[in-house]
């Protein structure tokens, strides 16, 4: 399975913090900081995914108005789960407080090969809710 590394300043821009957070977290060891392929301060798609959540449920459910986070109705977030059946996907995106369940077909979720992790932009739009991946 391939591993998802997110750079260290994109992972700080998902979960609302600054890099030097990001940094300090991994000396404390609450997450592992390992270079990509380029060789830049990356970590794990998965421990993207588990310190985005336990950021959410930090919040107690605390929102911040919707017009800070995405004035078009688009949050950046991660993928904190994925189930598969033979024709549909349920996709759950953890981004920022906010948890977006996206139900799409098996075909679509498979040619953008989310899995726990992959940083999505998930668009809303009355209760619809669809998966895209981030430019570069």
């Amino acid at each position: 399975m391939i591993v998802a590394l997110v750079r260290v300043k994109r992972a700080a821009e998902i979960l609302g913090v600054s890099e030097d957070t990001v940094r300090r977290w991994a000396e404390s060891g609450r997450c592992a900081i390992e270079a990509d392929s380029a060789g830049r301060a990356s970590i794990s798609g998965e421990q993207l995914a588990r310190l985005s959540q336990e950021r959410s449920a930090a919040s107690n459910g605390v929102d911040k108005p919707a017009a800070l986070e995405s004035v078009r109705n688009r949050f950046t977030g991660v993928v904190i789960d994925v189930v598969r059946d033979t024709v549909m996907a349920q996709v759950v995106v953890q981004a920022g407080p906010h948890r977006f369940v996206s139900l799409i077909s098996r075909e679509a979720c498979d040619e953008l090969e989310l899995e726990v992790g992959s940083i999505v932009l998930t668009a809303v739009k009355a209760t619809n809710v669809s998966i895209e991946l981030p430019g570069p």
